[in-house]
Formats: C-alpha cells, structure tokens, sequence
C-alpha cells in the first residue's frame, strides 16, 4: 500500500516537477536533432546541449533555474524509490537500482545547469565522453572495458526498445479514469518514444563499441555522435527526421507522466 500524508505529498509533487522538467528538455533535443537534419545545428544534440540552447534565450537563466529545481526534485524522488521501494515495483531490487541510476543521471544534470548558469560550461558533452574514453583506453584492458561499456548501453537501448513495444511502461501510469482518447495518445508517445531513445542509444553504444576496436576514442560521442552519424547514412535526412519526432513524442510521454504517473 502506498504512503499517505505531508512527506507522501511533497515526493510526488518533486516526481512531477522531475518528469516536466525532463520532458522540456528532451524536447529540445528532439528540435536540435531537426536542426541537424536540415544542416543548421548550433548546438550538440544531447542534453547539455540542449541546456546550453535554453541559457542563450530571453529568461534562459530562470528557465535554467526552474530545471535545476526539476531534476534536483526528480533525483530526490529517484533516490527515495532506491531507499524505500517503488510504487509499482515494491522493494525489488532491480527497480530499485535503476532507479538510483536515474537519481544520478538528474543530479548529473542538475550540476550541468548550475554550471551553465554559473558560466563554467566547460567541455561539450560529447568531449567530456571522448576525453574519458581516452584516458579509460590508456590502461591495461581499458579497450576491453570501453567495448563492455558500448555493448551494455547496447543492451540498455534495446531494452527500451522492448519496453516499448511490449508497453511495459504503461504500469508505471494511472491512467484507468481517463478517456479512450487521451489513454491511446499517451501510450502512443510512450511507445513510439522508447522506441526511438532505444535506436539512439544502440547507435550510441555502437560507437562506443567501435571506438574500443578501432582504438580510436573519437568515435565515442554519445547521443549527438549517434545522431550525426544516422544524418550521414543513405536517406540520413529521412531517418533522422523520424529518430527526432520520436525523441518528440519521448518529451511529450514525460510531460504527461508528471500528471499521470504513479509516484
């Protein structure tokens, strides 16, 4: 059963704030993947970037607020599920492991925002990823330990892709008092949305992958490396067109998890 009272309230009003925040921000990198389909990329397709898009707007700097507010929220949340247990899952442990991943992937973002709003930026995010592998491959087995590293991301994107498919996602929602309508959009962007993120995220470890073969840490460049290189095969426009539009409708699943989720 869940919990009730002041302290039950609080966690699920930061969930919510959490998944808004989330949600704007993958939309925005579903608009700089476009970009980049139409050859006009300003920023790097990866949330950083999109942090970085969102500061250099009239209020960048309170929207850049409000989102640290919202991952810091989500990451509270996340962590109170990795402590206590879920809401749909209990007190299994694999629920609860990635939910501390989640925690730390919004505290990760959090710290990128205070930052931008501080003017240390610092490395784009595809530089950060291409210094560590470097420095990983230096070592005795660092090769091996990078291809691991791509194969599991690969294994991460496919499971998306499953959840997808398979829905999976849907028991994370209320959504048994809302009309036909409104539950077969939501589901609709929840599955076209984990669909497309998992295709990203294959490509994403597959470069990682090759980086460890080839010993060539340039061709680790995580999201806007997989989106760029989608933008380069034959029909690279087509494709990623379709690739943004899903991480699109992957936003606009989370805007409307932050009024339907379980939390």
């Amino acid at each position: 059963m869940r919990r009730s009272g002041p302290g039950r309230q609080a966690i699920d009003r930061l969930a919510r704030a959490g998944y808004i925040a989330l949600g704007f921000v993958n939309i925005v990198v579903a608009w700089l993947a476009l970009q980049i389909a139409f050859g006009r990329s300003k920023h790097q397709a990866n949330p950083k970037g999109a942090l970085a898009d969102v500061a250099g707007h009239p209020l960048g700097k309170v929207l850049l607020c409000l989102l640290a507010l919202g991952f810091l929220g989500y990451a509270a949340w996340r962590f109170t599920e990795a402590a206590f247990g879920k809401a749909v899952e209990g007190k299994q442990v694999w629920p609860r492991l990635l939910s501390a991943a989640l925690g730390i992937f919004a505290t990760a973002l959090a710290v990128t925002t205070v930052a931008l709003l501080l003017g240390s930026g610092g490395k784009s995010q595809s530089g950060q990823q291409v210094t560590l592998t470097a420095r990983v491959m230096r070592h005795t087995f660092g090769r091996g330990l990078v291809g691991i590293a791509g194969l599991v991301v690969i294994g991460i994107g496919v499971g998306m892709i499953v959840q997808g498919v398979r829905r999976a996602f849907e028991k994370q929602l209320e959504l048994g008092q809302t009309s036909a309508a409104t539950h077969r959009t939501v589901v609709t962007l929840g599955l076209v949305g984990n669909v497309a993120r998992g295709v990203v995220f294959c490509i994403a470890g597959w470069l990682v992958v090759q980086a460890a073969i080839t010993f060539d840490a340039k061709k680790s460049t995580g999201l806007d490396g997989a989106l760029r290189t989608v933008a380069h095969q034959p029909y690279g426009q087509v494709l990623l067109i379709g690739i943004a539009l899903g991480l699109l409708a992957f936003g606009l699943y989370e805007l409307a998890a932050a009024r339907w989720a379980k939390t």
